[in-house]
C-alpha cells in the first residue's frame, strides 16, 4: 500500500500498476476513497477496466459514477461485462438515468437481458440482491451430463458449493452437491442421489429475510425463486454479510434520531452538509416536544417552591425511566428483526414486560428509599419542609416504581405499534420514546409525591 501511494505521488505508471496488483480490490477501493482527483484518475485509467472490475464493486454508492466516468466506452464495455450480474445491477441502481442510458448500450445481449430481470426488482429485495450466475442443472439427467454442463458453464458460476436441480418447466426441484456427483457412476440419474431443495425465498421478500434464513439454517447459498417457484438465482453467505451489516448500521442511525439515507462513504470522507442533513431535523424536533416538560416543571412549580428537596430527585426519577424504556425497546427491537416476536405478540409481550417493569421498578424503589431513609439524613439536616427523611423516601420510591413500570411497558410496546402501521420500529421508538418518558416522568414524580407528601 505504501509502495502505491508512493507511485501515485511520483505518478509512475509502472509502479502504480505492480503495487496494485498485489493488493486486494477491498483494500484498493478503501485506498481509492482517501484519494485526491488526480490520482484517483491515474489509479484507475493505469489499473485498467480488467482489474477495476472488483474495486468498483467495493466502492461507496456515490463514488461509483464517478469511477466509471474515468474510463472510456470500449473499457467500460469490458468492465460491465466483467462484474457479476448482481454487482452490475447494484451498478445501476445507483448511477443516475442518464447513465443507466449509456451504460445499458455497452452490455452485450445476454447481459441486457439479465440486467434487464433483474432491475425489476427493488434494491432491498432478495431479487434485487441476488446473483443468476449459479450450477443449474436438469432433474432427468444423469451425472455425465451433468458434469458436462457444469463445466462448460464453470467460468459463468459464481459458486458451485451447491448445485440446484430444476424441472423441465426451470422450477426448482432440489439441490446436489458437487461430490455426490464426483462420486456417483456416470450413468447416475440426478433424480436419484439429489436432495431436498429447502428453504428458498420469494424475490420480492425483504433482503433482511433473506439475510435472516441464510443465518437461522446455516446456508452456504439460498435459492430465490418467483411466485411460481422458478429458479431464478441465488443469494450466498457474502451477500448477507453485506445486508447485516447494511441493516445494523441503519438501525443504529435510526436509533440515535439520524434521519436520510445511509451513507456508504467513511464517516470522514462524508461532507460536513451530509452530516448536518441527517442529524438537524430530529434535533430541532425533539427541542420543541422537550418543551412539553419545561411545562410540566412550571405547572407544579408551587409543589416545589413547598418542598425543594424534590428537585434533588428529579433528574434521577427521569433518568430511570429512560434507561428501562431504552431496554425494554432495544430488547423487543432486536427480538422482532430475528422474526422472534410479531404485532400478534402485543399481549404477551406487555404481560411479560409488566412483570419486569414491576420487578425492575421496585428493586430500585427500595434501593433509593434506602438511601434516603438511612444516609440521607447523615447529609443534610431536615428535608427543609412538612415531612420527614422517611414520607420522603416513601414519596420517592413510588414514583421511581411507577416510573420504571410505565416506561418499560411503553418501550416495549412502542416498536410493536410502529410496526403495525409500517413504520420503522427504531426510528419510532428511539426519540419518541425519550421524549415521553421525560413528560410522563414529570407527572408522575409531581403527582405521586404531591399525593404522598400532601403537597396539593
Amino acid at each position: 500500500m505504501d509502495e502505491l501511494l508512493r507511485a501515485l505521488e511520483a505518478a509512475d505508471c509502472s509502479a502504480v500498476l505492480s503495487a496494485a496488483q498485489d493488493i486486494h480490490y477491498a483494500d484498493l477501493a478503501s485506498l481509492y476513497e482517501n484519494l485526491e482527483d488526480g490520482k484517483r484518475d491515474l489509479l484507475l485509467k493505469t489499473i485498467g477496466p480488467e482489474l477495476a472490475t472488483d474495486l468498483i464493486a467495493e466502492l461507496p454508492d456515490t463514488l461509483i459514477e464517478d469511477a466509471l466516468g474515468h474510463f472510456k466506452p470500449a473499457q467500460l464495455r469490458v468492465l460491465l461485462g466483467n462484474l457479476s450480474d448482481d454487482d452490475r445491477v447494484d451498478v445501476f441502481q445507483v448511477v443516475s438515468e442518464e447513465a443507466q442510458v449509456r451504460f445499458f448500450s455497452l452490455l452485450g445481449p445476454r447481459d441486457k437481458e439479465l440486467t434487464r430481470n433483474l432491475l425489476k426488482y427493488e434494491e432491498d429485495t432478495a431479487g434485487g440482491r441476488m446473483t443468476t450466475r449459479i450450477g443449474r442443472i436438469t432433474a432427468d439427467m444423469t451425472v455425465k451430463q451433468a458434469i458436462t454442463v457444469l463445466k462448460r458453464d464453470r467460468e459463468d458460476t459464481e459458486t458451485l458449493a451447491r448445485i440446484f436441480v430444476v424441472d423441465d418447466q426451470g422450477r426448482l426441484a432440489g439441490k446436489i452437491r458437487l461430490r455426490d456427483l464426483a462420486f456417483s457412476t456416470w450413468d447416475t440419474p440426478i433424480h436419484d442421489i439429489m436432495e431436498d431443495a429447502g428453504e428458498f425465498i420469494l424475490a420480492t421478500a425483504d433482503q433482511e429475510e433473506a439475510a435472516r434464513t441464510l443465518s437461522k439454517y446455516d446456508l452456504v447459498v439460498l435459492p430465490v425463486v418467483d411466485e411460481f417457484h422458478h429458479l431464478l438465482g441465488v443469494l450466498t453467505y457474502d451477500d448477507a454479510l453485506e445486508i447485516v451489516q447494511e441493516e445494523s448500521t441503519e438501525d443504529i442511525e435510526k436509533l440515535a434520531a439520524i434521519s436520510g439515507e445511509q451513507s456508504e462513504v467513511s464517516y470522514l470522507n462524508t461532507s460536513v452538509g451530509m452530516h448536518y442533513r441527517r442529524r438537524v431535523a430530529w434535533l430541532v424536533g425533539l427541542a420543541f416536544v422537550s418543551i412539553a416538560s419545561g411545562y410540566v416543571m412550571y405547572r407544579f412549580s408551587e409543589t416545589l417552591e413547598k418542598a425543594f428537596v424534590l428537585s434533588l430527585f428529579l433528574p434521577m426519577v427521569v433518568a430511570a425511566g429512560g434507561n428501562s424504556g431504552g431496554q425494554a425497546a432495544t430488547m423487543v427491537i432486536r427480538a422482532m428483526a430475528l422474526g422472534e416476536i410479531s404485532a400478534g405478540n402485543a399481549l404477551r409481550i406487555a404481560w411479560k414486560e409488566v412483570r419486569t417493569g414491576l420487578f425492575l421498578g421496585l428493586s430500585l424503589g427500595i434501593a433509593i428509599a434506602a438511601f434516603i431513609a438511612l444516609i440521607l439524613p447523615h447529609l443534610q439536616n431536615g428535608t427543609g419542609a412538612d415531612f420527614d427523611f422517611f414520607h420522603l423516601a416513601a414519596a420517592v420510591a413510588a414514583a421511581i416504581t411507577v416510573q420504571v413500570l410505565s416506561a418499560t411497558v411503553l418501550g416495549a410496546l412502542l416498536p410493536i405499534g410502529a410496526r403495525a402501521i409500517n413504520l420503522d420500529p427504531a426510528v419510532v421508538s428511539s426519540p419518541s420514546l425519550a421524549s415521553t418518558v421525560d413528560v410522563s416522568g414529570m407527572l408522575i414524580y409531581f403527582t405521586t409525591a404531591g399525593a404522598i407528601l400532601n403537597l396539593h
